[in-house]
């Protein structure tokens, strides 16, 4: 219930556990004090014999040493033995209720503390443990009672008349929630608790102006006190009154212009008004002040993404990103914010260098490094990647990811070798990424097939297609070798047929498929789809060019293969085997 906490109405300020611990030399002190345990409870309790007071004892400190090592069932037993052999044993009452509380049984707890405090009303734990209680069951009515006594023993203690109050509000007594606000005061003085919680109180009651009053004396009073201000304008805006919100944040930023939670709320105030431009001017007046919190500023900049990809968003998210990494210049998430947003902008170099800036700065952030060697793979920068990505893994040994990308780097590299360590270590590292995984076994596949290990090469290729059977480029490649070596060709064709499926219009899918479709001998199926390839390739391939040549061969239009020969040559190619076809004007395997 203490707002001072955080709890509200669900929670107790007590924490039952240390007080039940730390209490154990209090009730220590209480025990030697007293010859009997229950000769001085009343009139009502029984007294005790010398040997019932003895065991009496021994049992509460048995069942208090059982607690401590935490065998909870034989203490709850050790202190109910207690209660039964003395009715009146408050103490035993109050460790037993706790036991209780621990399994949820609030009822059987309460039961207990009521009759603990009925034998002893003056020890405030017991009446904090029943709070706790009525608070758990819902029974707010009991609380206003449990409060009372609590300021009886305490009244100094401002927290049990917050609580009191607290109670009064949940019951829709805002009158006398109030006059035990002005109790508090009278302890307390004026604080920021006193001043929320009327001003809640004043709100349920409708009665705006009143809230409003107060924190106008509250300005009145402290004219240099910026979040009486932001205070106001707040309670103006949630109660429909923009324009009064307006000119209190006005007169805030007159009286300091460089408080940045001042223009935040003015930002707000202009988009709810839907002026844009002024909105997003105040922000950049508050992100440029580097007393604003950080995490703020992210939060904001992320509320543009579900904006994205409309580039005035993208663009206005790129500035405020850069306007943070100048206000926060030692903080490394506004590098790695600035890398990301400087990425939706297509500014790969601009973000490589906002990334390295943010893992000099912090290097425990592994996103962050991914995203750099993600970047120099794009970029074909294999060093930097490798550079990069064995550094991450002198941190972040076990991140299968980057496993992965170094080790597609270092097969960038043609260290095929290397490469198979470090991708083979990814798949070990992650059973459960399907994408992973397929990506993974395709990249081991072309790794084996350069080192001509054939057979490690298919079984890869096999278990990237396992893993994800649509995975276009294993589909292709796969193929693409099998034809070459002449095996296994209806397979190939299928896995070839499903790669332009999935992506048509990819010349060199059609290439691949025409490929097999050659060495199939259907060779009018061959011309149809390598004519789809050349149609759709934009790089002049002189394969391309050489394998229609071939096509058109078996075709028997020896001129248009010799073209095509020709044009593949003048794209570069200049093997032997295609020059010997040219001079022969003949298909030469």
């Amino acid at each position: 219930m203490n707002k001072r906490t955080g709890c509200g109405i669900e929670g107790l300020r007590v924490n039952i556990n240390l007080v039940s611990r730390g209490i154990v030399v209090v009730f220590f002190l209480l025990l030697i004090q007293q010859s009997v345990f229950a000769q001085d409870k009343g009139a009502a309790a029984k007294p005790l014999t010398y040997t019932d007071s003895v065991m009496v004892k021994d049992l509460f400190f048995k069942a208090l040493r059982e607690k401590t090592v935490e065998n909870l069932n034989t203490s709850a037993e050790l202190f109910q033995r207690v209660i039964q052999i003395d009715p009146a044993n408050d103490a035993s009452m109050y460790e037993l209720a706790n036991l209780k509380k621990l399994k949820n049984d609030y009822t059987g707890a309460q039961d207990l503390l009521e009759k603990a405090v009925s034998v002893n009303r003056d020890n405030q734990w017991y009446w904090s443990a029943l709070a706790d209680c009525y608070e758990k069951s819902n029974n707010i009515d009991k609380l206003e009672n449990v409060f009372n006594e609590l300021i009886r023993l305490t009244p100094e203690k401002p927290d049990n008349y917050f609580d009191k109050a607290n109670v009064y509000f949940h019951q829709q007594k805002y009158d006398e929630a109030l006059q035990v606000y002005n109790q508090v005061e009278q302890i307390t003085g004026p604080t920021d608790d006193l001043l929320a919680d009327r001003q809640k109180v004043y709100l349920k009651q409708g009665k705006v102006d009143l809230a409003a009053k107060q924190l106008e004396n509250m300005i009145t009073s402290n004219p240099s006190e910026i979040k009486y201000y932001l205070f106001l304008s707040e309670l103006y805006n949630a109660n429909n009154m923009p324009e009064k919100a307006l000119k209190v944040l006005q007169t805030a930023e007159k009286v300091d212009a460089n408080n940045g939670l001042v223009h935040l709320a003015l930002a707000d105030i202009y988009r709810d008004k839907k002026d844009y431009e002024a909105s997003y001017n105040q922000l950049t007046q508050a992100f440029a002040i580097p007393g604003l919190d950080i995490d703020q500023e992210i939060k904001i900049i992320m509320g543009y993404l579900p904006k994205f990809p409309d580039p005035d968003a993208k663009a206005s998210a790129l500035e405020l990103s850069r306007i943070v990494t100048v206000a926060h210049p030692d903080d490394s998430r506004a590098f790695a914010m600035y890398g990301d947003m400087l990425l939706q902008n297509a500014k790969g170099n601009d973000a490589k260098i906002a990334y390295q800036r943010s893992i000099a700065l912090n290097n425990q952030v592994y996103e962050v490094q991914e995203q750099l060697v993600r970047i120099e793979l794009g970029g074909n920068d294999a060093d930097g990647a490798i550079r990069d990505g064995e550094n991450s893994l002198s941190f972040f040994p076990n991140q299968a990811w980057m496993n992965y990308l170094v080790g597609v780097a270092w097969q960038q590299k043609r260290d095929f070798n290397k490469a198979i360590s470090y991708i083979k270590n990814a798949t070990s590292l992650d059973l459960q990424d399907k994408e992973l995984l397929s990506q993974c076994y395709s990249s081991l596949g072309d790794c084996y097939h350069d080192l001509k290990d054939n057979k490690n090469s298919d079984d890869a290729y096999d278990k990237a297609l396992a893993n994800n059977p649509d995975n276009v480029f294993t589909l292709n490649n796969y193929a693409y070798y099998l034809s070459l070596r002449g095996e296994q060709l209806d397979k190939a064709g299928a896995m070839s047929k499903h790669s332009n499926d999935l992506q048509p219009n990819n010349a060199s899918f059609e290439d691949t498929y025409a490929w097999i479709l050659f060495k199939q001998k259907d060779y009018s199926g061959a011309k149809l789809w390598m004519e789809k390839a050349l149609a759709d390739d934009k790089n002049n391939s002189a394969v391309k060019s050489e394998h229609y040549g071939d096509i058109m061969f078996y075709l028997g239009n020896i001129d248009a293969a010799v073209e095509n020969w020709k044009k593949a040559k003048a794209n570069g190619d200049n093997s032997p085997v295609l020059e010997k076809k040219i001079n022969e004007r003949k298909y030469v395997e």
